[in-house]
């Protein structure tokens, strides 16, 4: 279903929904028994509120950051702590959206949806009330009796949205959740999040390949190295709020002139990657 749900801890609220990633380093035993750095020293904030992208090449690790601030994982070295407290297992308030869909294909579209809510107590008729909801702000009031296997790939990630936003969420961490679909769809999903966002005003931590992506929807966009994956630069976005349309902030000068300093510092991180993964397979 793409969302977390803890066995609770403090919970945290608005005030004190940054995230502090200190130093962090995570190893892998590999197949053979060698060590594997997957990230090393990583240090990233963001801020209550604040929504962050992290951009780098295949492999840098990405994904394995937002993990150890998930709690999902934990860390070789370093810290991540998530209003002020350190995580040492899954946070309260926090739902993570994946790239591949991660609703239950036996569920219907409703049941997904309203799954969270129950998985916290909600009693059952005011979680139903509260799918409803949600389906209709997302778009999908008249499919909750449909099934995954019956929607179209944006639909399912609207489906997954939703249930990723339903528990209102401080902490949304969301790994390439656009990255499958088509260039129609994901421009209309990208405005979706961000009128969702505007709303609510949770911390994001997005992982993209998409470097237009990252500018579009982001207050701040994090330059990753080629593996070990560490921090290169970082860049605020002072493109002002609201947004609007993603397709039509693409051909601002401000936007083009704030991708085109990111990309003079990833793509050397880009051909990197991909001259390492060239040697081996040659």
């Amino acid at each position: 279903m793409g969302v977390i749900h803890p066995i609770r801890p403090p919970a945290i609220g608005a005030e004190d929904a940054g995230i502090e990633i200190s130093g962090l380093t995570k190893r892998y035993l590999t197949p053979k028994g060698e060590t594997f750095t997957a990230i090393r020293d990583v240090t990233v904030s963001v801020e209550p509120g604040q929504f962050c992208s992290i951009v780098g090449p295949t492999g840098c690790g990405k994904s394995t950051t937002l993990a150890q601030v998930s709690g999902l994982e934990r860390p070789s070295e370093g810290s991540v702590r998530v209003g002020g407290r350190r995580v040492e297992g899954v946070t309260d308030g926090v739902s993570y959206m994946f790239q591949a869909d991660a609703l239950f294909p036996w569920k219907s579209v409703l049941a997904n949806v309203m799954m969270g809510p129950v998985l916290l107590g909600t009693p059952k008729r005011e979680a139903t009330e509260l799918a409803r909801d949600w389906l209709r702000r997302v778009g999908l009031a008249g499919f909750e009796d449909r099934y995954p296997h019956q929607l179209s790939g944006g639909m399912r990630k609207r489906v997954a949205m939703a249930a990723a936003l339903i528990n209102n969420p401080r902490i949304l961490l969301m790994d390439e959740p656009f990255g499958a679909l088509d260039v129609q769809t994901k421009a209309i999903m990208q405005n979706e999040l961000l009128k969702l966002w505007e709303e609510l005003r949770p911390s994001v931590l997005f992982i993209t390949h998409d470097l237009d992506e990252a500018v579009a929807l982001s207050d701040r966009v994090v330059i990753m190295t080629s593996s070990p994956g560490s921090v290169k630069d970082v860049f605020d976005i002072d493109l002002p709020r609201p947004r609007g349309n993603v397709q039509e902030i693409r051909h601002e000068e401000r936007f083009l002139e704030l991708q085109g300093h990111i990309w003079d510092s990833l793509k050397d991180e880009v051909t990197r990657a991909y001259a390492r993964t060239a040697g081996v397979g040659a």
